[in-house]
């Protein structure tokens, strides 16, 4: 499903006048369903399932998630089935249409129980009722996601990585995986995402990795998670119009939108940069529906 992935060259004279090569990592053509880094994080936690000899797969996300779709869809493939605990009432859109469609049966419970997790009475009993389930916590964020994400960079011939940022998992692989003349920068699509850098520094240490080559950047979220302006909007239909690949609104459009800041800015002139397309592209037709607005 990961084989020859298309590392694609973007060619204009504004990256030209900064002296820039960008290439994008075409993640988002892993699978139609099952793209970008949901696989990379979802591929070892798969293999841990069958390991253990488990029955079902629980996950948890957001109404919106893209973790969520992803997980309902390699069910279906592998014919494991699969419950989505999901955050909030009750909601009917695209992307949780599409896990049902896949098989996931959803509960829905409230805010104050979802961020309380494994600790919710309520969630436990899900749980519990469900025959050898196998739980990945929210995002694929776990041991088994990680070491996915080492996998994402097999071309070492860059000066800088760079992807967006959720939980911070998928910079945390990358960051591990890089070479001592490499650096790594993430975009954080959430609002006041300082935290993140602790949990990466976590993350870090789950994987024995002690490089410190790498940043967040944590002004490019357009008013939090899932949030946007107009300006996010224009550029990415402008990228799509001049490139031919698509961004999502709620992690690759932001990151490449901040990647194209720090080059305007100068920060990073003379270097060869990976940008890694996180897919995610299921969930445009929930933001637009949500929005009532058309991106493409």
């Amino acid at each position: 499903m990961v084989a020859n992935i298309p590392i694609q060259k973007i060619s204009n004279q504004f990256l030209e006048k900064q002296k820039v090569e960008l290439f994008i990592q075409r993640e988002d053509l892993i699978h139609a369903q099952v793209s970008g880094n949901k696989w990379r994080k979802l591929k070892y936690n798969i293999k841990e399932y069958q390991k253990e000899g488990c029955e079902n797969i629980i996950t948890f996300g957001g109404a919106f998630s893209n973790h969520i779709a992803a997980t309902a869809a390699i069910g279906k493939l592998l014919n494991i089935p699969t419950f989505g605990i999901i955050r909030g009432e009750k909601i009917a859109n695209p992307t949780l249409d599409a896990a049902c469609e896949n098989g996931m049966t959803l509960h829905f419970v409230n805010r104050e129980e979802y961020k309380k997790k494994h600790q919710s009475k309520e969630v436990k009993n899900i749980i519990n009722s469900i025959k050898k389930p196998f739980v990945i916590p929210e995002g694929g964020s776990n041991l088994f996601g990680l070491k996915g994400c080492e996998e994402i960079v097999q071309n070492f011939d860059f000066d800088i990585i760079t992807c967006p940022c959720g939980t911070g998992s998928t910079l945390s692989g990358i960051i591990s995986s890089l070479k001592e003349n490499q650096y790594a920068i993430g975009f954080s699509v959430l609002k006041g995402a300082d935290f993140l850098k602790n949990d990466i520094r976590k993350n870090l240490q789950l994987l024995n990795c002690e490089n410190f080559n790498w940043r967040l950047e944590t002004n490019f979220h357009f008013g939090g998670y899932a949030r946007y302006e107009s300006d996010l909007i224009q550029f990415i239909r402008q990228f799509w119009k001049l490139n031919s690949i698509k961004l999502d609104p709620v992690y690759t459009g932001k990151a490449m939108y901040g990647l194209y800041f720090l080059i305007e800015s100068g920060q990073l002139t003379g270097k060869k940069i990976l940008f890694v397309h996180t897919g995610g592209l299921q969930g445009i037709q929930g933001f637009e529906s949500r929005y009532k607005l058309k991106i493409f």
